[in-house]
Formats: C-alpha cells, sequence, structure tokens
C-alpha cells in the first residue's frame, strides 16, 4: 500500500525539490499558496493558506496522511517585515503541525540554521565546535526567532499526540549548477577575512531531500532536532584557519580538521542512517534538472 504524504511549501525552493522526488514512491498531497501553471504527474496540489486555520486542517486532516513535512514557511527577511515573517511562519507551522498530530501523521519540518545565531551584526565565537544540536541558541531576528518558536510547537505535537517529529536545521541550501556560495568562495581572502555567523557552512538541496527521506522511514520516539549541513565549508582553506582570521580566535575545544564543517551531522547519522553526499567542489557546475514546476517557472 503507498503512502501518502502531505508537502507544504509545494512550489518552493526545497519544497519543490521534495515533492518531485517523494512522488516516485508516494502518493503526494503538495500545498502551497497558489496552483502550478503546468500539470504535475502524480501529485494533488492544492492552494492553501497555511494561516488560515480551517482551511490547513480540513486539507491535511482530511488526506488522513501517513506523514506531513512541512516547509512551507517565509525563508527571510530580505522583502518582508520581520513581524510578518514571525506571525506566517508561527501560526503555519502551528496549525500544519497540529493538522498532523490530529491525523496522527509523522513529521518532518523545517527549522534552520539560524537559530544558533548566525544573524547576529557581529557572530560570536563558538565556545566549541563542531558545533552540534546541543548548542545553545541565540535567535536574533524575526525570523529565526519564529524557527524557534516552530521547534517548541514540534515538542508539544510530540507531546500531545504521540507522533514522531523530526525537526531538521538545515545550512544555506543551494542548488546544482547555480550555487550561490561562488562568488562568496572567489572573494575571499584571510588576510581581509570578516566573521561568518554559520562558519561558511551550506547544504546541497538533494541532500536536504535526503534527510527528509531518511526521517520519513527511520523510526525513533517523540521529538528529535537534527542539523543538515554540508560536511565541508565552501572555502578552499582550512576551516580553523578561515575561523581564526574571521574571529581573531579559535575555542579551546576545537576538533575540525581540513575543511571540514564546523557544525556536526554526527546525530543525524547516528539516528537517521544520513550523511551528506554533496559538495560545492561538484555540485557548483553540475548540470542537473530540477523540478519544472518551481513557483516562478513557466
Amino acid at each position: 500500500m503507498t503512502d501518502t504524504v502531505v508537502v507544504t511549501g509545494a512550489l518552493g525552493g526545497s519544497g519543490s525539490w521534495i515533492v518531485d522526488r517523494l512522488r516516485e514512491d508516494h502518493e503526494v498531497i503538495a500545498i502551497d499558496r497558489e496552483l502550478p501553471e503546468i500539470r504535475v504527474e502524480d501529485v494533488d496540489f492544492r492552494a492553501v493558506d497555511l494561516t488560515e486555520q480551517g482551511p490547513t486542517w480540513e486539507t491535511i486532516v482530511d488526506a488522513d496522511p501517513d506523514s506531513v513535512v512541512h516547509f512551507g514557511n517565509i525563508p527571510h527577511e530580505e522583502n518582508h517585515a520581520g513581524g510578518d515573517v514571525y506571525r506566517n511562519n508561527v501560526l503555519s507551522t502551528f496549525d500544519v503541525l497540529e493538522a498532523a498530530g490530529r491525523a496522527d501523521a509523522r513529521v518532518v519540518w523545517a527549522s534552520s540554521e539560524t537559530v544558533y545565531g548566525t544573524h547576529w551584526p557581529e557572530p560570536e565565537l563558538p565556545a566549541s565546535l563542531p558545533i552540534d544540536e546541543s548548542h545553545p541558541t541565540a535567535p536574533w531576528n524575526a525570523y529565526e526567532t519564529s524557527k524557534l518558536a516552530g521547534e517548541a510547537v514540534a515538542e508539544r505535537i510530540a507531546n500531545a499526540f504521540g507522533v514522531q517529529v523530526a525537526t531538521i536545521r538545515p545550512s544555506w541550501i543551494q542548488y546544482p549548477g547555480s550555487y550561490a556560495v561562488t562568488a562568496i568562495r572567489e572573494g575571499f581572502d584571510l588576510d581581509s577575512a570578516s566573521r561568518s555567523g554559520n562558519l561558511w557552512s551550506y547544504v546541497d538541496v538533494r541532500d536536504v531531500v535526503g534527510i527528509v527521506e531518511a526521517a520519513l522511514t527511520t523510526d525513533f520516539d517523540g521529538h528529535e532536532v537534527f542539523n543538515a549541513f554540508a560536511a565541508d565549508t565552501y572555502l578552499d582553506v582550512s576551516t580553523t584557519e578561515a575561523i581564526e582570521a574571521g574571529y581573531g580566535d579559535l575555542p579551546e575545544e576545537c576538533d575540525l580538521d581540513d575543511t571540514e564543517s564546523g557544525f556536526s551531522t554526527a546525530k543525524a547519522g547516528d539516528l537517521l542512517g544520513w550523511e551528506p553526499e554533496h559538495s560545492w567542489r561538484e555540485a557548483e557546475t553540475e548540470d542537473v534538472d530540477g523540478p519544472a514546476f518551481v513557483r516562478g517557472r513557466r
């Protein structure tokens, strides 16, 4: 019997890749604010404003899904007021996860690396490296505060309904053949390096899809948080050299090799059997066909 999966943010950057992959093996109900302008095989699209509780609950609960994948948030404050981002993200996450709990569906949803405080104007040197999920959170703007509030919602849903909830904290998501980090690396100089809040980290969208799949197919109890980062940074220099150049120091506890990411994904490896597979070294110039139904495409 084919599982039913609801995916929100289905026309977004990551959501569209998730839908495109899951439709191969699952019955997918894809939710976004608007409908795609092309027909998508094997996907049932629904136009829903996730901040409206009634339509959200009706759509998800009536679908009786086995799983819900929630990626339908505003991803930054670049062209939105912070208060609007916070209200949208918190309301939509509560509505979606609450409906999933009532439907007895397991949940995978996207939080963010930014809950660690990566957007601070003057990021602080971490107490130790690499950073794992137990590292203290330090939200600075409304976006990351909304994600931290969403993690509290995830904890509540697991407690109240006894469903499995995986919170994914992805790094800066990159797309094969069009990596946004390329220009930053090419302009990087150790002599003039400034602080990078996320320690020059990133993750390929295909690895985000991979960790979502792993969380959908692995059993664990309650609510767990997982980092999702590439294994390396997007620089072509030693990570410790870059951190020392930008921050002027290294934490006393620092266990990083060569260009290794400053964020640990060991927990995802241990519990989900997931490891990142893609590096900028190949992915920047890869010719990969992404989903044809991404928002804005005709």
